[in-house]
């Protein structure tokens, strides 16, 4: 059986193990939360290095991705440099690949983007479900600056995110990360802020710790587009009246993991290197697999009869 272990920064609380089969190759899956402690991590990865068939990198990415650039974040580099051995990655080729098809396939199967406002709350995670957001005819705003650096200022356009994020990005790679993102029991925790920027989109997209560390108490009506969630997430979404949800990575085991985790996977069934690793073999191994995300309907009509 092959084994693939998330070491996360995020919240011991969200632990799991899972056993799944691809392509006919069993698969032991499981995250393990470091509740923010980055040391933690590094000796994680140290004791099991070698041990395991791919780690997957969870609660921090190693890149800030904008267009075809790459920025290293210099936290994140430190964590990965533990690992000698067993590859190591952190979804950022899954989210380019995977999460550009789930909308793709949503607008396939007949819900329209075209005109509908978007905040994608933070755009330098997942570069490619923005660009296939933008592309598919939404009004996107990208919540960086607000979310990822608490400065309201929202970016309405990918143009403009993209100048922003070419003049910031090679500072802000060198902040903490705890400066950037919601890690250890900041993970447990909402405290509402922003909330005319919810309030003004009909689709709240991206990474889930995002999303729920500033929602607002009422949430009707709206649509929920992020991966990595449990059923205590998904009851928290229904009781402020989301309409529904689609989890871009499939459901295993009762919850959906993140796209760390299903990249570890494919890592292993392409039988190549991370650097060797083309989205074209990603995304042949996504035909293979025939993944679908996951939708959620709370409310009957949401994301169109069609899904």
């Amino acid at each position: 059986m092959k084994r693939v272990v998330s070491i996360s920064l995020g919240s011991s609380k969200r632990n799991h193990v899972a056993r799944a089969e691809f392509l006919g190759v069993p698969f032991e899956l499981s995250r393990i939360g470091t509740d923010g402690d980055m040391d933690k991590m590094i000796d994680l990865i140290r004791e099991m290095d070698g041990e395991v068939d791919a780690f997957g990198l969870g609660g921090m990415d190693l890149y800030l991705r904008v267009g075809s650039r790459k920025y290293l974040l210099r936290d994140a580099a430190r964590v990965v440099r533990a690992a000698r051995k067993t590859p190591i990655v952190d979804g950022g080729g899954l989210k380019d690949t995977l999460e550009r098809r789930v909308i793709a396939q949503l607008a396939r199967e007949g819900f329209s983007f075209r005109g509908k406002k978007v905040l994608m709350v933070c755009a330098v995670d997942r570069f490619g479900m923005a660009e296939a957001l933008a592309e598919a005819g939404a009004d996107l705003t990208c919540g960086d600056l607000i979310f990822g650096l608490g400065l309201p200022i929202p970016l309405r356009s990918l143009p403009t995110f993209r100048r922003v994020a070419y003049l910031a990005a090679p500072l802000v790679r060198l902040l903490p990360f705890k400066m950037l993102y919601p890690t250890g029991r900041d993970q447990d925790r909402i405290e509402p802020r922003y909330n005319r920027f919810y309030q003004e989109a009909e689709i709240v997209a991206g990474d889930f710790h995002f999303i729920r560390r500033y929602m607002p108490e009422d949430m009707a009506g709206k649509i929920i587009i992020t991966n990595t969630v449990t059923q205590a997430d998904i009851e928290e979404l229904k009781a402020r009246g989301v309409a529904a949800l689609v989890t871009t990575t499939p459901e295993i085991g009762g919850r959906s993991f993140g796209t760390n985790v299903l990249e570890g996977v494919l890592l292993v069934l392409s039988g190549k290197r991370p650097e060797e690793v083309r989205s074209e073999d990603y995304n042949a191994l996504l035909d293979r697999l025939g993944l679908r995300p996951r939708i959620l309907r709370f409310t009957e009509g949401a994301l169109g009869a069609g899904n």
